[in-house]
Protein backbone atom coordinates (compact mmCIF):
# COMPACT_ATOMS: atom_id res chain seq x y z
CA UNK A 1 0.00 0.00 0.00
CA UNK A 2 1.29 3.89 -0.74
CA UNK A 3 1.80 5.83 2.14
CA UNK A 4 -0.03 8.79 2.35
CA UNK A 5 0.83 11.87 0.45
CA UNK A 6 -0.06 15.49 1.75
CA UNK A 7 -1.07 17.71 -0.39
CA UNK A 8 1.37 20.06 0.72
CA UNK A 9 4.25 22.34 -0.75
CA UNK A 10 6.73 19.78 -2.57
CA UNK A 11 9.73 18.74 -0.15
CA UNK A 12 13.60 19.19 -0.51
CA UNK A 13 13.50 15.41 -1.33
CA UNK A 14 11.11 13.00 -0.70
CA UNK A 15 10.76 9.30 -1.14
CA UNK A 16 7.78 7.38 -1.42
CA UNK A 17 7.06 3.99 -1.06
CA UNK A 18 4.14 1.94 -2.74
CA UNK A 19 2.40 1.05 -5.75
CA UNK A 20 3.07 3.59 -8.49
CA UNK A 21 -1.00 4.42 -9.19
CA UNK A 22 -1.75 4.85 -5.94
CA UNK A 23 1.05 7.06 -4.90
CA UNK A 24 0.66 9.21 -7.56
CA UNK A 25 -3.32 9.75 -7.13
CA UNK A 26 -1.69 10.95 -3.79
CA UNK A 27 0.13 13.55 -5.49
CA UNK A 28 -3.17 15.43 -6.63
CA UNK A 29 -2.51 18.90 -6.00
CA UNK A 30 1.08 19.42 -6.35
CA UNK A 31 2.37 20.40 -10.05
CA UNK A 32 5.91 19.06 -11.19
CA UNK A 33 8.05 20.92 -14.12
CA UNK A 34 9.88 17.74 -14.91
CA UNK A 35 8.96 14.16 -14.94
CA UNK A 36 11.97 12.18 -15.65
CA UNK A 37 12.27 8.31 -15.24
CA UNK A 38 12.90 4.66 -16.88
CA UNK A 39 10.20 2.19 -16.41
CA UNK A 40 10.03 -0.93 -16.30
CA UNK A 41 10.68 -3.00 -19.33
CA UNK A 42 8.56 -6.08 -18.95
CA UNK A 43 11.11 -8.14 -19.87
CA UNK A 44 11.59 -9.97 -16.15
CA UNK A 45 13.64 -8.74 -14.46
CA UNK A 46 13.97 -9.13 -10.53
CA UNK A 47 11.51 -5.86 -9.70
CA UNK A 48 8.70 -7.21 -12.18
CA UNK A 49 8.82 -10.87 -11.36
CA UNK A 50 5.54 -10.92 -9.67
CA UNK A 51 3.95 -8.70 -11.88
CA UNK A 52 4.86 -9.99 -15.44
CA UNK A 53 2.62 -8.80 -17.75
CA UNK A 54 1.59 -9.74 -21.48
CA UNK A 55 2.76 -6.51 -23.63
CA UNK A 56 -0.92 -5.87 -24.00
CA UNK A 57 -1.39 -5.61 -20.74
CA UNK A 58 2.13 -3.82 -19.66
CA UNK A 59 0.78 -0.98 -22.46
CA UNK A 60 -3.00 -0.45 -20.66
CA UNK A 61 -0.96 -0.31 -16.92
CA UNK A 62 1.22 2.45 -18.47
CA UNK A 63 -1.45 4.25 -20.02
CA UNK A 64 -2.59 4.22 -16.48
CA UNK A 65 0.53 5.65 -15.35
CA UNK A 66 0.72 8.21 -17.77
CA UNK A 67 -2.76 9.53 -17.45
CA UNK A 68 -1.74 9.80 -13.33
CA UNK A 69 1.31 11.76 -14.67
CA UNK A 70 -0.55 14.10 -16.55
CA UNK A 71 -2.75 15.13 -13.28
CA UNK A 72 0.49 16.42 -11.66
CA UNK A 73 2.73 17.34 -14.26
CA UNK A 74 2.99 21.19 -14.51
CA UNK A 75 1.25 23.22 -17.79
CA UNK A 76 4.63 24.29 -18.68
CA UNK A 77 6.42 20.87 -17.74
CA UNK A 78 8.28 18.14 -19.85
CA UNK A 79 8.54 14.16 -19.42
CA UNK A 80 11.78 12.49 -20.17
CA UNK A 81 10.51 8.65 -20.49
CA UNK A 82 14.00 6.81 -20.99
CA UNK A 83 13.29 3.16 -22.61
CA UNK A 84 14.79 -0.17 -24.37
CA UNK A 85 12.98 -2.53 -25.92
CA UNK A 86 10.81 -5.85 -25.05
CA UNK A 87 12.03 -8.72 -26.27
CA UNK A 88 10.18 -12.26 -26.15
CA UNK A 89 11.43 -15.51 -27.85
CA UNK A 90 13.69 -13.65 -29.88
CA UNK A 91 11.03 -11.22 -31.27
CA UNK A 92 11.97 -7.49 -30.68
CA UNK A 93 9.46 -4.63 -29.59
CA UNK A 94 11.02 -1.13 -29.58
CA UNK A 95 9.06 0.61 -26.48
CA UNK A 96 9.56 4.19 -27.61
CA UNK A 97 7.42 2.89 -30.61
CA UNK A 98 4.18 2.07 -28.06
CA UNK A 99 4.73 5.07 -25.97
CA UNK A 100 5.01 7.45 -28.51
CA UNK A 101 1.92 6.85 -29.70
CA UNK A 102 0.87 6.95 -25.90
CA UNK A 103 2.00 10.08 -24.95
CA UNK A 104 0.43 11.71 -27.88
CA UNK A 105 -2.73 10.17 -27.58
CA UNK A 106 -3.02 12.48 -23.90
CA UNK A 107 -2.25 15.47 -26.25
CA UNK A 108 1.93 15.27 -25.71
CA UNK A 109 4.30 17.08 -28.16
CA UNK A 110 7.44 15.12 -28.84
CA UNK A 111 10.17 17.77 -28.99
CA UNK A 112 13.26 14.49 -29.22
CA UNK A 113 13.90 11.70 -29.68
CA UNK A 114 17.50 11.26 -28.31
CA UNK A 115 19.30 8.07 -28.77
CA UNK A 116 21.61 7.01 -25.44
CA UNK A 117 24.56 4.36 -27.11
CA UNK A 118 26.66 2.48 -24.79
CA UNK A 119 29.32 -0.55 -25.03
CA UNK A 120 28.28 -2.82 -22.83
CA UNK A 121 24.95 -4.85 -22.41
CA UNK A 122 23.63 -8.67 -23.53
CA UNK A 123 25.11 -10.07 -26.07
CA UNK A 124 22.42 -11.46 -28.28
CA UNK A 125 23.23 -14.86 -30.78
CA UNK A 126 20.54 -14.72 -33.19
CA UNK A 127 20.29 -11.02 -33.83
CA UNK A 128 22.68 -7.87 -33.40
CA UNK A 129 23.66 -7.12 -29.76
CA UNK A 130 21.78 -3.91 -28.40
CA UNK A 131 23.71 -0.97 -27.60
CA UNK A 132 20.98 1.68 -27.18
CA UNK A 133 18.49 2.96 -25.91
CA UNK A 134 16.25 6.22 -26.36
CA UNK A 135 14.90 8.81 -24.27
CA UNK A 136 11.83 10.94 -25.51
CA UNK A 137 11.72 14.57 -24.10
CA UNK A 138 7.57 15.38 -24.67
CA UNK A 139 6.28 18.52 -23.20
CA UNK A 140 2.35 19.06 -22.33
CA UNK A 141 2.18 22.34 -24.22
CA UNK A 142 3.52 24.81 -26.52
CA UNK A 143 5.23 26.38 -23.05
CA UNK A 144 7.66 25.14 -21.64
CA UNK A 145 11.30 25.61 -20.72
CA UNK A 146 14.24 24.72 -22.58
CA UNK A 147 17.92 25.77 -21.32
CA UNK A 148 20.31 25.09 -23.70
CA UNK A 149 23.18 27.07 -22.74
CA UNK A 150 23.81 24.47 -19.65
CA UNK A 151 24.57 21.83 -21.72
CA UNK A 152 26.69 23.43 -24.68
CA UNK A 153 29.62 21.75 -26.13
CA UNK A 154 32.58 23.92 -27.92
CA UNK A 155 32.00 24.50 -31.76
CA UNK A 156 34.27 22.12 -33.98
CA UNK A 157 34.77 25.08 -35.95
CA UNK A 158 35.15 27.88 -33.71
CA UNK A 159 36.63 30.15 -36.64
CA UNK A 160 34.23 29.47 -39.51
CA UNK A 161 32.53 32.53 -40.42
CA UNK A 162 29.31 33.56 -42.68
CA UNK A 163 29.52 33.52 -46.22
CA UNK A 164 27.18 35.98 -46.44
CA UNK A 165 27.64 38.56 -49.66
CA UNK A 166 29.48 41.35 -48.74
CA UNK A 167 27.45 44.31 -47.35
CA UNK A 168 25.03 41.96 -45.51
CA UNK A 169 25.32 42.14 -41.76
CA UNK A 170 26.24 38.85 -41.23
CA UNK A 171 29.07 38.67 -43.58
CA UNK A 172 32.66 37.69 -42.17
CA UNK A 173 31.32 37.13 -38.42
CA UNK A 174 31.39 34.01 -36.86
CA UNK A 175 28.93 31.67 -37.64
CA UNK A 176 29.27 29.89 -34.36
CA UNK A 177 27.62 30.92 -30.90
CA UNK A 178 30.80 31.78 -29.01
CA UNK A 179 29.15 29.70 -25.79
CA UNK A 180 29.51 26.62 -28.24
CA UNK A 181 26.91 24.35 -30.22
CA UNK A 182 23.78 22.29 -29.56
CA UNK A 183 24.89 19.01 -28.56
CA UNK A 184 22.15 17.13 -30.84
CA UNK A 185 20.15 14.07 -30.35
CA UNK A 186 23.06 11.61 -29.90
CA UNK A 187 24.02 11.24 -26.66
CA UNK A 188 27.24 9.04 -25.90
CA UNK A 189 28.04 10.25 -23.24
CA UNK A 190 32.22 10.38 -22.53
CA UNK A 191 33.28 12.28 -20.14
CA UNK A 192 35.73 15.38 -20.99
CA UNK A 193 33.70 14.89 -23.62
CA UNK A 194 30.46 15.11 -21.19
CA UNK A 195 29.38 18.55 -20.99
CA UNK A 196 32.39 20.06 -22.97
CA UNK A 197 34.16 18.69 -26.33
CA UNK A 198 31.99 16.55 -28.49
CA UNK A 199 28.70 16.67 -30.36
CA UNK A 200 28.24 12.82 -29.40
CA UNK A 201 27.14 12.78 -25.72
CA UNK A 202 28.63 9.35 -24.33
CA UNK A 203 27.52 7.86 -20.82
CA UNK A 204 28.60 4.38 -20.06
CA UNK A 205 25.87 2.41 -18.62
CA UNK A 206 25.96 1.44 -15.30
CA UNK A 207 27.18 -2.37 -15.38
CA UNK A 208 30.37 -3.93 -13.52
CA UNK A 209 33.14 -1.47 -12.26
CA UNK A 210 31.16 1.17 -12.58
CA UNK A 211 31.52 3.95 -9.15
CA UNK A 212 27.81 3.86 -9.23
CA UNK A 213 27.01 0.42 -9.53
CA UNK A 214 24.28 -1.34 -6.37
CA UNK A 215 22.18 -4.06 -6.48
CA UNK A 216 19.96 -2.74 -8.89
CA UNK A 217 19.98 -4.38 -12.42
CA UNK A 218 19.01 -1.65 -14.38
CA UNK A 219 20.52 1.32 -12.87
CA UNK A 220 19.66 4.65 -14.41
CA UNK A 221 23.06 6.64 -14.69
CA UNK A 222 23.26 10.01 -12.93
CA UNK A 223 24.42 11.34 -16.00
CA UNK A 224 21.69 10.53 -18.07
CA UNK A 225 19.21 12.26 -15.29
CA UNK A 226 21.58 15.13 -15.11
CA UNK A 227 21.60 16.76 -18.22
CA UNK A 228 17.83 16.46 -18.12
CA UNK A 229 17.52 18.39 -15.26
CA UNK A 230 19.54 21.27 -16.58
CA UNK A 231 18.17 21.52 -19.54
CA UNK A 232 14.03 21.55 -19.13
CA UNK A 233 14.19 22.94 -15.68
CA UNK A 234 15.79 25.58 -13.19
CA UNK A 235 16.50 26.02 -9.39
CA UNK A 236 13.87 26.02 -7.00
CA UNK A 237 11.67 23.56 -9.98
CA UNK A 238 10.10 19.90 -8.76
CA UNK A 239 11.49 17.27 -10.47
CA UNK A 240 9.62 13.89 -10.23
CA UNK A 241 10.12 10.11 -10.74
CA UNK A 242 7.67 7.23 -10.37
CA UNK A 243 10.40 4.94 -10.83
CA UNK A 244 12.76 5.66 -8.56
CA UNK A 245 14.62 2.56 -7.94
CA UNK A 246 18.48 3.63 -6.94
CA UNK A 247 17.72 7.19 -6.71
CA UNK A 248 19.88 8.73 -9.83
CA UNK A 249 17.49 11.65 -10.91
CA UNK A 250 17.13 12.52 -7.14
CA UNK A 251 20.26 13.03 -6.63
CA UNK A 252 20.80 15.22 -10.07
CA UNK A 253 18.30 17.12 -8.82
CA UNK A 254 20.05 17.34 -5.45
CA UNK A 255 23.38 18.26 -7.30
CA UNK A 256 22.06 21.07 -8.54
CA UNK A 257 19.30 22.80 -6.63
CA UNK A 258 15.80 20.96 -7.49
CA UNK A 259 13.07 19.67 -5.59
CA UNK A 260 12.62 16.11 -5.98
CA UNK A 261 9.89 13.00 -5.65
CA UNK A 262 10.65 9.78 -6.09
CA UNK A 263 8.22 6.87 -5.86
CA UNK A 264 8.87 3.34 -6.04
CA UNK A 265 7.68 -0.24 -4.27
CA UNK A 266 10.61 -1.97 -3.77
CA UNK A 267 11.99 -1.51 -0.31
CA UNK A 268 15.03 -2.32 -0.93
CA UNK A 269 15.87 0.34 -3.89
CA UNK A 270 14.36 3.18 -1.71
CA UNK A 271 16.91 1.92 1.00
CA UNK A 272 20.17 2.31 -1.47
CA UNK A 273 18.46 5.78 -3.04
CA UNK A 274 17.89 7.13 0.48
CA UNK A 275 21.69 5.97 1.55
CA UNK A 276 22.71 7.33 -1.64
CA UNK A 277 21.29 10.98 -1.16
CA UNK A 278 22.73 10.94 2.67
CA UNK A 279 26.57 9.65 0.77
CA UNK A 280 26.09 13.19 -1.72
CA UNK A 281 25.08 15.30 1.36
CA UNK A 282 28.30 13.96 2.92
CA UNK A 283 30.38 14.16 -0.07
CA UNK A 284 31.26 10.77 0.04
CA UNK A 285 28.93 9.24 -2.92
CA UNK A 286 30.63 6.99 -5.28
CA UNK A 287 29.86 9.14 -8.77
CA UNK A 288 31.44 8.81 -12.67
CA UNK A 289 32.87 12.16 -13.08
CA UNK A 290 31.18 14.64 -15.53
CA UNK A 291 34.59 15.25 -17.43
CA UNK A 292 35.96 11.91 -16.82
CA UNK A 293 36.60 9.85 -20.32
CA UNK A 294 35.10 6.38 -21.20
CA UNK A 295 37.67 3.65 -20.37
CA UNK A 296 39.51 2.15 -23.63
CA UNK A 297 41.44 -0.78 -23.68
CA UNK A 298 45.25 -0.82 -23.39
CA UNK A 299 46.58 -2.54 -26.13
CA UNK A 300 49.51 -3.66 -24.06
CA UNK A 301 46.68 -5.45 -21.23
CA UNK A 302 45.69 -8.79 -21.92
CA UNK A 303 41.88 -8.85 -21.61
CA UNK A 304 42.81 -6.60 -24.93
CA UNK A 305 45.14 -9.03 -27.29
CA UNK A 306 44.06 -11.62 -29.26
CA UNK A 307 43.97 -14.93 -27.31
CA UNK A 308 46.76 -17.57 -28.37
CA UNK A 309 43.94 -19.77 -29.25
CA UNK A 310 42.44 -17.98 -32.51
CA UNK A 311 45.86 -17.57 -33.47
CA UNK A 312 46.43 -18.89 -36.97
CA UNK A 313 48.56 -22.00 -36.12
CA UNK A 314 52.14 -21.74 -37.77
CA UNK A 315 53.20 -24.47 -40.64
Amino acid sequence: MSIDVPHSEIKEHEFIRGDVLQSLAGLEGRKYKLIISSPPYNIGKIYERDTKRTLDEYEAWQTEVLRGLDKVLADDGSICWQVGNFVKNNEYVPLDIMFYRLFADLGYRLRNRIIWRFNFGFNADLRFSGRYETLLWFTKSEQYTFNLDPVRIPQLYPGKRHVSKKGEAKAGKPSGNPLGKNPSDYWEFSAQRDFVDNPVWDIPNVKAGHPEKTAHPCQFPIELAERCILAFTNESDAVLDPFVGTGASMIAAHKHKRLATGIDRDEMFLAIAQQRLSDLERGVLPMRPSGKPVARPNPKDRVAQIPAEWLPKAG
